[in-house]
């Protein structure tokens, strides 16, 4: 059943490979738990009460809140879907609670340093160079995330329109619109890359320098590398543009349920973690300007 389910989550509900490898993972960990400490349980059979028990485990082995927490959706995922394919009668989730989390706020690079960036450095002018900084320009001029920034093929880009057509989780399209800057280093750099023939070819927009696709590790290092010059923030990674992006939207105004669809967020909750800066900006307004403050 856990194959089944598996595959029910890839092709049915769409999760992603990454979710899909986690939740089979975490089905796994808690396989060999039931068979070490109930070796008369199957997954299929066990209850409640086995379910937290290894839950305590995990706390105890000092798994961070969130790590368990997500084994705890995994669980839940897994017996819904056992209890709808009728393989048990009862679901021995019911009960389980999620453990409290410290809210941890997405850290941001400052409006000013990112100014700095992409529009006082010198990028240059060749291939590899103007690579980098559509990729910087990409990420946090459009909020895209790194899976979508790796999979933009040259035919998503419409320069007329100066949309981005992306594929975000669970198969989902949205288009974008990005910036007239953002549309002038584009076009510079698909000048570059149709002038080799090894690397033209490639339907993906972002390659490396031989022309193949591109890859996590190589965007990290990209990302972190020019953040390196700007910022002294401790997190320096594709995702952190992503909330720049986001940050520097509703500060400057944004309505957040347009913030919501351009990020591709489901749901309003997953797009309000970044308007606690907004509202610090707009306590500072009132500090300032109002009589009784």
């Amino acid at each position: 059943m856990r194959e089944k389910f598996l595959k029910y989550l890839q092709y049915e509900k769409r999760y992603s490979k990454h979710t899909v490898a986690s939740y089979s993972h975490d089905l796994e960990q808690l396989e060999d738990f039931v068979h070490t400490n109930f070796p008369d349980q199957e997954l299929v059979s066990v209850n409640h009460n086995i379910l937290r028990t290894w839950i305590l485990d995990l706390v105890d082995q000092g798994l961070e809140p969130r790590s368990v927490n997500r084994k705890i959706a995994c669980l839940r995922s897994f017996y819904k879907f056992l209890l709808k394919s009728e393989v048990i009668e009862k679901d021995p989730t019911t009960k389980l609670r999620v453990l409290k989390t410290s809210k941890k706020l997405p850290q941001f690079v400052q409006e000013n340093e990112m100014m700095k960036l992409l529009d006082n450095f010198e990028f240059g002018a060749n291939f590899p160079e103007k690579r980098d900084q559509l990729i910087l320009e990409l990420l946090y001029g459009t909020g895209i995330r790194l899976s979508e920034l790796i999979s933009l093929k040259v035919s998503d880009v419409n320069q007329a329109d100066r949309t981005l057509k992306v594929l975000g989780k669970r198969n989902k399209e949205r288009v974008l619109p990005y910036s007239v800057s953002l549309s002038k280093t584009l076009s510079e750099y698909l000048t570059l890359k149709n002038k080799h023939d090894f690397i033209k070819d490639s339907e993906r927009l972002i390659v490396t320098d031989a022309g193949e696709n591109c890859y996590p590790m190589m965007i990290y290092r990209t990302v972190k590398k020019y953040l390196n010059l700007f910022t002294t923030i401790e997190k320096r990674s594709p995702h952190v543009l992503r909330h720049t992006f986001a940050t520097h939207l509703l500060n400057k105004g944004a309505e957040l349920n347009a913030v919501k669809d351009l990020l591709g967020h489901t749901s309003l909750a997953a797009t309000q973690v970044y308007t606690h800066n907004s509202l610090d900006k707009l306590k500072a307004v009132f500090e300032q300007a109002h009589p009784k403050a």
